[in-house]
């Protein structure tokens, strides 16, 4: 099963229209993701990450209710338990 998950932009590093990179914040967990997907997006706003990829821009209040969901559906029991908040 394939997974994206939530996290917030938190600096771009670059933003070369082919290997852009930004550092991406999945609640204590920062990692450097590729952007060239979401080259629109900005500091603080919240994309879908799949893979380390950024693959899309998504609203504050649904990436909340995603990271909400998967909290309950007991997927903080795995890989991404430290990134959930």
């Amino acid at each position: 099963m394939c997974l994206a998950v939530p996290g917030k932009l938190v600096e771009w590093i670059s933003r070369d229209p082919v290997l852009a990179t930004a550092a991406v914040e999945f609640g204590a967990v920062r990692r450097v993701c590729h952007m060239a997907c979401v080259t629109e997006a900005e500091a603080g706003d919240y994309v879908l990450v799949h893979a380390g990829v950024g693959i899309s821009r998504i609203d504050e209040a649904e990436a909340l209710r995603v990271l909400d969901e998967l909290s309950r559906s007991g997927e903080s029991d795995g890989p991404f338990a430290e990134a959930l908040p």
